[in-house]
């Protein structure tokens, strides 16, 4: 039975790749920073009629103790193999930049940067004694351009993208693949979660309240559903030759064929034109 762990299992989309890899008949090691958060995932396996191939426990990518005792509890229960991780957690934190607390800049590199790296530091080893193992990480659209309000939460893509790039030199010898999975906007936690930094008095404050409306009118209209995100990453864990990276959604795939192709001006006055936000001009 091939096996993988997935990080951010809670909700959105590492809850469907869990249930969806489980289906497909995969041993799942669901990992979560909040085990009472476990019901929702053991209902949407209930929903799903998955009865077996889901092993639920603690893990905080933020931790590197949590870290290393995942990773050891999976080992063990797997005989030291393990076919592939799936990086999903995530955290954004919302605000212009200059309003943006440091401890919220740091929140977000540490689980979707440093994270990434930790994890798959500890995992490396296994890997490459296997002579094979699959690394994908779940990235986002905003790693092909920049978001009003949204620096740091971009940065933390473009930086984890660029390390995979220049790492996948050093794992092909071994046999081992990172994979980028970059979805655009999708029916998750993360939005609802995010801290929307709206300071009063800031010089800000009305652009910024103008970017959130129109960010939440843009979810509400063009969020998906995240199943389709863990059905790519299904299809790159089980592909013969999986592609590097994967696009998901008709706002990524455009934005990654922009990317590149228009001048950077001219794509930051599509993006201020489409939310309006020559009306938050102060």
């Amino acid at each position: 039975m091939r096996s993988v762990l997935i990080t951010g299992t809670s909700t959105g989309i590492g809850q469907a790749t869990a249930v969806s890899l489980a289906a497909r008949g995969w041993r799942v090691f669901a990992t979560m920073r909040d085990l009472e958060k476990r019901r929702l995932l053991e209902q949407a396996l209930k929903e799903a009629g998955v009865r077996n191939g889901v092993e639920m426990q603690q893990l905080d990518v933020t931790c590197a103790a949590s870290i290393r005792s995942a990773v050891a509890s999976t080992l063990l229960k797997t005989g030291n193999k393990l076919d592939a991780v799936v990086h999903n957690a995530g955290v954004a934190a919302a605000g212009a930049f200059e309003d943006l607390p440091d401890s919220e800049l740091r929140r977000v590199m540490a689980t979707n940067f440093f994270g990434v790296l930790e994890l798959t530091r500890a995992l490396l080893p296994t890997f490459r004694v296997q002579r094979r193992g699959r690394i994908v990480i779940v990235s986002s659209e905003a790693a092909f351009m920049g978001q009003p309000t949204n620096s740091i939460y971009c940065a933390s893509k473009w930086a984890v993208e660029g390390w995979a790039e220049a790492i996948a030199y050093e794992l092909e010898p071994f046999g081992i693949d990172i994979i980028l999975v970059e979805p655009g906007p999708y029916r998750t936690e993360i939005w609802d979660s995010t801290p929307r930094i709206q300071l009063p008095g800031s010089p800000y404050h009305a652009w910024v309240r103008q970017v959130l409306r129109a960010g939440d009118v843009h979810a509400a209209r063009m969020a998906r559903d995240p199943r389709e995100v863990a059905l790519v990453i299904a299809h790159a864990l089980e592909a013969r030759r999986p592609r590097f990276r994967y696009p998901v959604g008709p706002f990524a795939r455009l934005n990654h064929f922009l990317k590149g192709k228009l001048p950077s001006r001219l794509l930051r006055r599509a993006t201020t034109l489409y939310l309006g936000l020559s009306r938050g001009r102060q």
